[in-house]
């Protein structure tokens, strides 16, 4: 069940997704380094392809292996509001923004994020269409150390989580490092599985070792998943999100 249109389906997937028990192996020196970050920059880098299954697992065991409490996303700001109601109640989740259906927001997510304790959530996407990308990047990077809930894992889909400029542009993490130079960034590994953004897609199937660890060819942090899945992410049909009172 990859897609889902109603409440009832977001909200059965939100109760079935098993939040307990998920963990994954870790390199010492991989995990010193994401610690160091955290002293020495305030902040730690991840870097997602939307709409896998294994995503916020992988968010709510880093926060838990680090000790953090503070967890920024690539959501718009707007749903804040949404956001706070659905954390204290379970609703909130009406607003078209949830339904985009581009893999950001998930059931595992809505799941895990009631599951924290404690934790503080920054929300830092603007939802502003411009043809700079680096803008974007550096809007978003602002967002990020304005909110100034530190030490924290900030979390994006990993075209902006490097930390130099890259083909696009210059990512967020470009932006962040030109501020904390001692920022860190992980990339999150994928190997065989599949993933929904829009529509179920697929990787290429290469090998990934699973954990925490030093990458082999560039040294950079990872976090390998050798086999992942599709996430049932919230997705709405255009012609359904143009008629919400809310747009």
């Amino acid at each position: 069940m990859p897609g889902v249109e109603t409440m009832d389906e977001l909200s059965r997937a939100v109760g079935e997704f098993r939040t307990d028990g998920y963990v994954l192996p870790v390199e010492a020196t991989a995990l010193d380094r994401a610690r160091r970050s955290l002293e020495k920059a305030g902040l730690l880098l991840l870097g997602e392809i939307r709409g896998v299954r294994e995503n916020p697992l992988v968010i709510q065991w880093l926060m838990r292996e680090l000790g953090l409490t503070n967890l920024a996303l690539e959501w718009p700001h707007d749903l804040r509001p949404h956001l706070d109601r659905y954390l204290a109640d379970g609703s909130g989740l009406d607003h078209p923004l949830w339904w985009l259906g581009d893999g950001r927001v998930t059931a595992g997510h809505l799941a895990v994020l009631r599951a924290f304790t404690g934790v503080s959530v920054t929300l830092f996407d603007g939802w502003t269409f411009t043809a700079d990308w680096s803008e974007r990047d550096a809007a978003m990077a602002r967002r990020v150390l304005a909110a100034g809930a530190e030490p924290a894992l900030v979390v994006a889909g990993n075209a902006h989580t490097p930390t130099v400029p890259t083909d696009l542009g210059v990512p967020m993490g470009a932006w962040l490092a030109r501020a904390r130079p001692a920022l860190e960034s992980i990339r999150i590994d994928y190997g065989s599985g599949g993933f929904y953004n829009i529509e179920p897609r697929r990787f290429a199937g290469h090998s990934a070792a699973a954990g925490l660890r030093e990458g082999e060819e560039d040294g950079l942090l990872v976090v390998g998943l050798p086999e992942c899945g599709e996430a049932t992410v919230p997705h709405l049909p255009p012609d359904r999100l143009r008629e919400h009172p809310d747009w």
